[in-house]
C-alpha cells in the first residue's frame, strides 16, 4: 500500500515557476481528477509523481511500505504503440509476460486483436491497447495525462467507463489530468484545480457510483467550473 505526499513542491524551468508550494496527500486505491487551464503546471505535476521530472523545491513520498518502490504507469493523449509490435507484444514489454499481456488484453475487451498491428485499430482500440499495456504490470499508480483527450464523445464515454470499472476491481491509484470538468466529476472521488502553479481548490466529491448527471452533479461541474474560469 503506497500513499502519495508532496510537501512544498516547487517546479521550475530556468526563470519560469511552473508550480509552486504543492502540499497534496493522495490515499492508496484512491482516484483523483486534476484540472485547470492549459499551461497551469497540471501534467508537470503528473510528470512529477511519476518520476520523469524532479522537484525544484520540497519533497515527493511515497509512504505505506518501506521495502519496494511503488509500481508507477502513465498513459498519455497518444497511444505509443510500437508499429513494428502487434498488439500482444506491445503489451508484452519489459517484464511482462505473454499470458498476463493476455490477460490484460481479455480486461480491455480486445482479446481477439492480440496478433492485429496497431494501424489496424481505431484510436480508441489504440487506447485500449495502451490501457492493457499499463495494467499488464499490476501497477500500485496509474496516471492518466489527458488520455482520452483525442476520442470522439461515444468512444470517451466507452473508455471512461472501462477505466472506471477496472479501477473499481483492482483498486490501484489513479490521477487523472484533463480539461473536462464532466470527465473529472464523473471519474473522480476528488478533483483539485491548478491554477498558476497552485492549488487553488481541492474538492470532494460525494456521489454514488455509477454516477448520473443530477443536481448535484451538476452543483459540482458548476464550482470547479467557476474556480477555473473566475478562480
Amino acid at each position: 500500500m503506497f500513499n502519495i505526499e508532496l510537501k512544498d513542491v516547487g517546479k521550475s524551468y530556468g526563470d519560469n515557476e511552473v508550480l509552486r508550494g504543492i502540499d497534496l496527500s493522495i490515499e492508496q486505491g484512491s482516484f483523483t481528477a486534476i484540472v485547470g487551464r492549459s499551461g497551469c503546471g497540471k501534467s508537470t505535476l503528473l510528470r512529477i509523481i511519476a518520476k520523469l521530472e524532479e522537484v525544484s523545491k520540497g519533497t515527493l513520498l511515497f509512504t505505506g511500505e518501506e521495502t519496494k518502490e511503488p509500481k508507477i504507469r502513465i498513459m498519455f493523449q497518444d497511444d505509443r504503440l510500437l508499429p513494428w509490435k502487434n498488439n500482444l507484444n506491445n503489451i508484452a514489454l519489459g517484464s511482462v509476460n505473454q499470458m498476463l499481456a493476455k490477460e490484460s488484453l481479455e480486461k480491455v475487451g480486445l482479446i481477439d486483436k492480440q496478433s492485429d498491428w496497431p494501424d489496424q485499430l481505431s484510436g480508441g482500440q489504440k487506447q485500449r491497447i495502451a490501457l492493457a499495456r499499463a495494467l499488464a504490470s499490476n501497477p500500485d499508480i496509474l496516471l492518466f495525462d489527458e488520455p482520452l483527450g483525442a476520442l470522439d464523445a461515444l468512444t470517451r464515454m466507452e473508455m471512461q467507463k472501462l477505466i472506471e470499472g477496472l479501477w473499481e476491481q483492482q483498486q490501484f491509484t489513479s490521477l487523472l489530468v484533463t480539461h473536462d470538468v464532466t470527465e473529472a466529476v464523473h471519474l473522480a472521488d476528488r478533483v483539485i484545480v491548478i491554477d498558476k502553479g497552485v492549488i487553488q481548490l481541492d474538492e470532494e466529491i460525494d456521489l454514488p457510483r455509477p454516477r448520473v448527471r443530477n443536481e448535484k452533479f451538476t452543483y459540482y461541474e458548476k464550482k470547479i467550473l467557476n474556480q477555473i474560469l473566475g478562480g
